[in-house]
């Protein structure tokens, strides 16, 4: 394993191993700016965690919305509805 992977995996170990659907850039991501809990993801909500993480990774696509909403809901993401994906794209 390389030593960057190596320090991404032992930066995120940590997170909450309960936040389905995202894998380990995605997590860096999220410790970098505090969330490390499902709880913290479901109480800020995934359009506000997104555009957070959006802000210091610009090419954060939507794949990462709909991952974090499969989070919060406890789905995979390709199981968050297309009504849902519509009006978390609304919301940003």
């Amino acid at each position: 394993m390389s030593p960057v992977r190596t320090a991404i995996e032992n930066d995120i170990s940590e997170i909450d191993d309960r936040m389905k659907n995202l894998g380990p850039v995605s997590l860096g991501w999220l410790r970098e700016i505090g969330v490390v809990e499902i709880e913290a993801l479901r109480r800020i909500g995934a359009v506000p965690v997104f555009l957070e993480v959006k802000k210091r990774h610009p090419k954060a696509s939507l794949n990462l919305l709909w991952a974090l909403e499969g989070a919060v809901q406890d789905i995979h993401w390709m199981e968050v509805t297309s009504e849902r994906k519509q009006e978390l794209k609304e919301l940003l």
